[in-house]
């Protein structure tokens, strides 16, 4: 980490890149509705590879928004609430720093 950068800065980038895909969206909005699921479910909700939708998966609980637990044979997952309020304020805090106006806007 660069000492210009912050640990909140950092984790909000890891946020944001995670979330950069209209498909890990998607995904999001599915598991925010439900308290868990199994991968079966959210590949039928999506209309792409079972291997496409693991991928994406991966990306999102290696950034931590959401949790996955093998219950054999299967593997459920669910949103990680904690990270979840946390990106959510970061994501707050970070959209709260434009102070003009907008009508003093420098591009009008």
């Amino acid at each position: 980490m660069s000492d210009n950068v912050s640990t909140n800065q950092e984790q909000l980038a890891r946020f944001a890149k995670a979330m950069g895909h209209p498909t890990r969206i998607a995904i999001l909005q599915f598991l925010a509705k439900r308290d868990t699921c199994y991968f079966g479910d959210i590949h039928e909700e999506l209309p792409i590879a079972k291997a496409t939708v693991s991928q994406h998966l991966k990306e999102l609980k290696d950034a931590g928004l959401i949790q996955g637990e093998v219950e054999t044979p299967k593997v459920k997952y669910c949103i990680n609430r904690d990270n979840w309020q946390l990106a959510s304020n970061l994501f707050k805090d970070f959209f709260e720093q434009c102070v003009a106006p907008k009508k003093e806007s420098c591009c009008g």
